[in-house]
């Protein structure tokens, strides 16, 4: 599997942002810019606080199990196969969707003399954050969830030396 990187992460955000300020504008010129939710930001934080509870009892698990403990409980390899899928798909999701909500953000940041447009402005930012620690979390998820580097200095298609 491979490891995702903060540059492709970084680049679905901003085209996200982009296109989220442009269909704000070209929306809110044909009638009435849709609101954001109050849950967006905090079902992103249940998730971030999810995938970072996760990752922090797999590190401790991985860590028992590295010391070779007696209590130590092992991991089960698909359940943190199944984990690091989780991570990453959001991950991936949260940036298109932090993206957005940062688009409507900028876009709605012209009309904070509105006050209901300041509220679905803060809604957004808050959103946007959210989503970044969903990113954050994912990633710390996938770190936690990566296998050791194998130990042996031999090249490949070489034999070893005695």
């Amino acid at each position: 599997m491979k490891q995702l990187r903060i540059r492709t992460l970084a680049g679905l955000l901003v085209v996200a942002a982009v296109l989220s300020w442009a269909g704000a504008r070209l929306w809110d010129a044909f009638g009435t810019l849709p609101a954001v939710p109050l849950f967006a930001p905090i079902v992103l934080a249940a998730i971030a606080a999810v995938l970072l509870a996760t990752a922090l009892a797999f590190r401790s698990r991985l860590r028992a199990q590295r010391e070779r403990r007696p209590e130590a409980k092992g991991v089960d390899p698909l359940v943190a196969a199944r984990a690091l899928v989780f991570g990453q798909a959001s991950a991936l999701v949260a940036a298109l969707v932090a993206g957005m909500y940062g688009g409507v953000a900028v876009f709605l940041l012209g009309y904070l003399e509105v006050p209901a447009r300041a509220d679905q402005a803060l809604y957004a930012g808050a959103s946007l954050v959210a989503g970044v620690g969903v990113i954050a979390a994912g990633l710390y998820l996938e770190r936690v969830c990566k296998l050791p580097e194998d130990g042996d200095d031999d090249t490949p298609g070489t034999a070893p030396t005695a």
